[in-house]
């Protein structure tokens, strides 16, 4: 049950499909052209209500919270198959829901999973828009713009990478701003960039404390290695499928039929960056990690040139894109400056029809 109501115009129920028990929150016409709305890491489908409003107008829109995230079952996730599982789970909801061939609008991790879905099923995407989506080759420990490993033991990320504070907090169900690391503060310093806070706020809050916390979903579990940092990817939870040990969209270069792409991101992303504040590769290089081995041995990661390398393979391929950053924007465009955003999101579509 919601804690607190739907904005006018969209409606909140639960699908039974034949891998998981999924609410979504859905508006506009039921015959529409369908954008299906994929939510990042630590939020749910809550976060897109303002935005789903604008697209219900001209669209069918379905926002689903992920496996683990708000309302949707609980059900344990299988980081050695990457991004796959989320991947499955939304195309049995568009499936169950009888959607041929939706749009695909991601948000940071929800980005990534829509690539994965690009991949999985290529002929069943009309478009991609990948909103400050997390880098093809998975979070932390990779050196280079091909995703080149950077430890062989995948060190430094999964899921013992989170905040450990942080964590506790989130299982603890706790609301306060009274620490750095509580889900209140974490959302106000990083999702947007500061000073900017949502009139929403106490919903997004809301959505953060409905998730499932634990090995088998958020973060999930670890192991201890050899190397700089001390920590590995475990097998379960959604911290270790965005591991490069198991998360690698390189292939969505090669994507045939090509779907056309909006990637949009704001310019002081602290999250999504070459210079990241969760990446412990940068975290060392700034002394907040310690014993750091230096530049040569455990680099930053370069998660922007990354995307921006396999979009570039993807357009050789005949593939097209779109770049679109905006300024003084952190990594909710589509909260933090609506407009703009809506505004970018309306060209690609219109841009879209002309071609059809």
């Amino acid at each position: 049950m919601l804690n607190s109501p739907l904005l006018a115009g969209l409606s909140a129920s639960t699908v039974e499909t034949p891998r998981l028990r999924t609410h979504i929150i859905s508006g506009g016409p039921a015959d529409g052209e369908a954008i299906v709305l994929v939510h990042g890491n630590v939020s749910a489908a809550r976060f897109f209500e303002e935005l789903m409003v604008t697209l219900s107008a001209h669209y069918r829109v379905i926002a689903p919270d992920l496996r683990g995230y708000g309302r949707t079952a609980t059900a344990p996730l299988d980081a050695t198959r990457g991004l796959r599982d989320f991947s499955d789970d939304l195309h049995a909801l568009v499936q169950t829901l009888g959607v041929q061939c939706p749009h695909l609008l991601g948000w940071s991790l929800g980005g990534t999973i829509a690539m994965q879905y690009a991949i999985d099923h290529p002929d069943a995407v009309a478009s991609l828009t990948l909103v400050a989506p997390g880098s093809p080759y998975g979070f932390g420990g990779t050196r280079d713009l091909q995703g080149t490993p950077t430890t062989p033991s995948f060190a430094g990320t999964g899921g013992g990478t989170a905040n450990p504070e942080f964590v506790k907090r989130l299982a603890a169900r706790d609301r306060s701003e009274e620490s750095p690391s509580s889900p209140r503060s974490v959302m106000n310093a990083f999702y947007f960039k500061p000073p900017f806070r949502s009139p929403r706020e106490e919903v997004f809050v809301d959505e953060m404390l409905a998730m499932a916390v634990g090995d088998a979903n958020y973060p999930g579990n670890a192991v201890p290695v050899s190397e700089w940092p001390g920590i590995g990817p475990g097998t379960q939870g959604v911290n270790n499928a965005l591991s490069p040990k198991y998360c690698n969209l390189g292939g969505f270069a090669a994507v045939m039929p090509q779907p056309p792409v909006l990637w949009i991101r704001g310019d002081s992303d602290q999250i999504v960056s070459d210079t990241s504040l969760f990446d412990f590769g940068f975290l060392g290089q700034i002394g907040v990690v310690p014993d750091w081995p230096g530049v040569e041995a455990f680099p930053p990661q370069p998660m922007v040139g990354q995307m921006r390398a396999v979009l570039q393979g993807y357009a050789a391929h005949g593939g097209r894109y779109d770049e679109v950053v905006l300024q003084d924007c952190g990594h909710s465009p589509h909260i933090e400056q609506p407009e703009a955003f809506e505004a970018v999101l309306r060209e690609f579509f219109d841009a879209i029809s002309v071609r059809r």
